[in-house]
């Protein structure tokens, strides 16, 4: 009696499964996988039945059980090799989107630096040469005798006129910064660091084991971005006394370490809110190396980056292309 209530239920268990694949062969758009599943579920229901049939004392056929068996041993079999095959495709095509978005991430950053580049070379000359000579104007007047307020006057405009001149030129290095592209990326970030603990009172620590190496352009324009959110988050929002990071190379590895003693916050509600560590995680993703960062409320942040600076894997078609320039 037990097997006869084992074997209903295992029937109406798998009637239920073969209705449910069978509303689903439309989603799949008639796969032959899930068509093959399908056919093996339902003759797995037909076979519990005959058992049914056979435990209830009617005759059955053996050969109706080989037969059975047969089929859906075929029929499965084939689907897991199909699905086998399924996965396979699946998984390249997650590997090209993956590709796809790191080329296309990589394309808007080249873009957005060379959007930079051509702005701050427009501002320094162009406007720079006409706040230069508005400049040389005022100088040659003040030659000139002048009353005193003539002289305030002039004084004055000469003033406004040399704090044009300096912040066109730190707006034009910001956006394109000479010593990064002349001297490299230890130079321009230690320069950075100058500028920003000589406004500040933080106290920023820097130390490197690189001298006058280069890398790629993108390597060290993502890096030095980097840094530069890295620094700017810290002296905006953590109210920190001191900053160290510690940039260095280990073979063909780039490792950067930062830390600050500020306020702390959870990396992850920050990561979907903003304060641009979204911003990084896409950048260094966009050069295939890891970022991770560990901060709690009161005990500051920390954060790792490592970049391979050897050149990405690249299939043949693109390797001949970038060769050929």
């Amino acid at each position: 009696m037990l097997i006869k209530i084992l074997l209903v239920i295992a029937v109406a268990i798998q009637i239920v499964a073969s209705v449910y694949a069978l509303r689903l062969v439309r989603a799949t758009k008639y796969n032959s996988v899930w068509i093959l599943f399908i056919v093996g579920f339902s003759l797995l229901s037909v076979e519990r039945i005959v058992q049914f049939m056979a435990a209830n004392g009617q005759y059955v056929p053996r050969w109706w059980f080989a037969y059975l068996g047969i089929v859906i041993s075929v029929c499965l079999s084939i689907g897991v090799m199909y699905a086998h095959k399924l996965f396979m495709y699946i998984a390249r095509l997650d590997r090209q989107r993956q590709l796809w978005n790191k080329r296309i991430l990589t394309a808007v950053l080249r873009t957005e630096e060379k959007g930079r580049s051509r702005f701050s070379k427009e501002l320094h000359d162009g406007l720079g040469p006409l706040l230069s000579s508005a400049k040389m104007s005022l100088t040659a007047l003040t030659r000139e005798e002048r009353n005193p307020e003539q002289r305030e006057i002039l004084e004055n405009t000469t003033y406004v006129i040399n704090e044009a001149i300096r912040s066109l030129r730190e707006i034009s290095n910001n956006l394109s910064p000479h010593v990064l592209n002349d001297f490299g990326l230890a130079r321009g970030v230690q320069n950075f660091i100058d500028k920003s603990a000589a406004m500040h009172d933080v106290k920023i620590r820097f130390t490197t084991n690189l001298r006058t190496e280069r890398f790629d352009t993108d390597v060290e324009v993502i890096l030095y971005r980097v840094i530069c959110e890295l620094i700017n988050n810290s002296l905006k929002h953590a109210a920190c006394s001191a900053i160290h990071l510690s940039l260095s190379q280990n073979g063909p590895e780039l490792t950067l370490d930062y830390t600050d003693d500020g306020r702390g916050f959870k990396p992850q509600a920050m990561m979907d809110c903003g304060m641009g560590l979204s911003n990084i995680a896409s950048r260094i993703n966009s050069l295939g190396g890891t970022f991770r960062i560990d901060s709690q409320k009161g005990k500051g942040m920390r954060a790792a980056i490592r970049v391979n600076t050897q050149q990405q894997e690249l299939p043949p078609r693109l390797r001949r292309r970038k060769h050929n320039r």
